[in-house]
């Protein structure tokens, strides 16, 4: 091994200042605090920084700015604004690139010019400011004028002072991420017409409101209006997240509405808006069966649309799909002896009647008219898991998701379940999930043989295709459902309801137990001639009781 040199240590005169000092200098009216760092200087006995080899420490101001710092600053960054310099304003931000972004965009996306910020007395930090601006757009414009604030802080790299970067210095509105953009306000306006030609509003029917917007979501732009234009807040990815919606700021021109004509009839709407309003939770829908044209939606509260979007368990409605599936299947007719015992055990579980009644010697016409739970489970280990999934969809057209009747809809689930839970499915429990809609387009079929897509807005107006079943029900079991549904409107649990309406009639009542609630959800489905309807009362109790009474007013008011 070769001769190795040795290098004497080196110490230093004084020892290394670890951390940092901090060093108060008098600035302007105030005092900075200045923090030193450094390896190897420190501070004189007389305050003075040491001077080193390498240039000596980086002072770093902390503390708030001086009132002299705000002032200079929140000149600099509004007067470049004003003159049109977002690069030169956004360089005395925090956040130079999304403060650039915005300031550019402020004139750019928002059409914002002849800008003018007037500054407020500072307090502290922070400095108030006025704009006043103008609006243009394709040859319209508005004044804007509001009021914002800015904040001066430090900057904790190099402690120089910088406008605390936020969006909402640039409009209250604004939050990190969002954007301001004038241009058409989105979808186009329509007016809805009913069946007769008169326009439909909200405030005429409120229970509407939904289907309204749906109108103008699917046909605004293919009805012929024109949006209006306004200048708008944007939500970011972070507002959307806090179910921040767009907001408008200003209004340059309202659009011009587009007609859309629906199938609605404005006495059935009317009459089925005031029926539903008598009760806490009802929805209601009417419709034609030769056709499938909705002429009724009703709810009575305004929000949700339970009854074109709910999905709800449709209880012993459910019996007019599962009675023509046993039928059809040849595994019980109307009139033949078919068991209803007070329980039944199938997959484990042990389903019960209402208060546990039992018919000795019946017949599945008697079961559905007196609603017999047991009478339909107890066929279960007859059929396969996907029988009853087969026969909505082939047969009903449900649970396909491909409906289109001009506003959005649930189309009813009806899933291939086993055991317990598709015993459950054939009393309208389990997974099963329906609305009236589906429940009205269920005792449509019935009365016309066929299934008929339900639709709000005629397919003529879009050229749209409506959905269809594969499939119809032999004329003799469409006989016979139709021969059970007009026993139970006589004489079963639909009677007292229907009486009157008779004979071209039909009706199915249910209940369906809903978890935390102490009455159950009741449903009542039914025709009469060329009109069908079905509602639900949540938390009503007896489907005959609840939703029945307005289910038969509207068949009785007619189109």
């Amino acid at each position: 091994m070769g001769k190795r040199k040795r290098v004497a240590e080196r110490r230093r005169a004084t020892p290394a200042v670890v951390g940092a000092v901090v060093v108060a200098v008098a600035a302007g009216a105030g005092i900075v605090a200045y923090t030193l760092y450094g390896g190897g200087g420190g501070a004189t006995e007389d305050g003075r920084n040491r001077t080193m080899a390498a240039g000596g420490p980086r002072a770093v101001p902390t503390g708030p700015p001086s009132a002299a710092e705000v002032q200079s600053v929140a000149t600099r960054f509004l007067t470049a604004w004003q003159h049109g310099s977002p690069a030169e304003a956004a360089a005395a931000t925090s956040d130079s690139a999304a403060a650039a972004a915005l300031l550019t965009g402020y004139a750019a996306d928002a059409h914002l010019t002849d800008l003018t910020l007037t500054q407020g007395a500072p307090s502290g930090g922070k400095v108030p400011f006025s704009v006043k601006a103008t609006v243009s757009y394709e040859g319209l414009s508005k004044p804007l004028a509001y009021d914002s604030t800015l904040t001066v802080v430090r900057r904790p790299a190099d402690g120089r002072p910088v406008v605390d970067w936020h969006a909402a210095v640039v409009h209250p509105e604004l939050h990190d991420g969002d954007t301001l953009v004038t241009g058409e306000s989105g979808t186009p306006p329509v007016k809805a017409l009913d069946r007769n030609g008169e326009e439909l509003t909200a405030a005429a029917y409120p229970s509407l409101g939904s289907v309204l917007d749906g109108l103008r979501e699917k046909y605004g732009k293919k009805a012929g209006g024109r949006a209006g234009v306004e200048l708008r807040v944007v939500r970011g990815a972070a507002s959307q997240k806090a179910e921040l919606s767009d907001e408008t700021l200003a209004e340059l021109s309202k659009g011009t509405p587009g007609t859309v004509r629906t199938t609605l009839s404005p006495g059935l709407q009317a009459e089925a808006e005031r029926l539903v309003a008598k009760q806490q939770k009802a929805s209601v829908v009417v419709m034609r069966p030769s056709t499938g044209e909705v002429l009724a939606v009703a709810n009575t509260g305004h929000g949700f649309d339970t009854a074109l979007l709910g999905s709800l368990a449709p209880g012993s409605t459910m019996k007019v799909i599962t009675s023509s599936l046993l039928i059809d299947k040849g595994i019980a007719a109307a009139d033949k002896p078919h068991p209803c015992p007070k329980t039944f055990r199938y997959g484990g579980w042990t389903f019960h009647n209402d208060d546990d009644f039992e018919i000795k010697d019946g017949t599945l016409k008697a079961s559905f008219a007196r609603s017999c739970n047991t009478a339909f489970v107890s066929q279960a280990g007859k059929l396969k898991d996907d029988d009853l999934t087969k026969q909505a969809q082939q047969v009903f057209g449900l649970s396909m998701d491909d409906w289109s009747i001009g506003v959005p809809s649930f189309d009813g689930a009806v899933p291939v379940q086993s055991a317990a839970q598709m015993a459950a499915s054939l009393i309208g429990q389990g997974g099963v999930r329906m609305n009236p809609l589906n429940m009205a387009s269920v005792a449509s079929t019935i009365a016309s043989g066929r299934f008929h897509q339900p639709y709000l807005v005629s397919p003529s107006v879009d050229h749209r295709t409506l959905a269809t079943a594969s499939r119809t029900l032999s004329a003799g079991t469409l006989a016979q459902v139709r021969e059970m549904m007009r026993y139970t409107a006589a004489s079963g649990t639909a009677a007292e309801a229907m009486a009157g309406l008779g004979p071209d009639y039909g009706a199915k009542t249910g209940s369906a137990e809903v978890d935390g609630q102490t009455k159950p959800n009741g449903w009542f489905t039914a025709y009469r001639g060329d009109l069908a309807a079905a509602g639900v009362v949540q938390a009503g109790g007896h489907g005959g009781d609840t939703a029945g009474p307005i289910v038969a007013s509207l068949l009785r008011k007619g189109a």
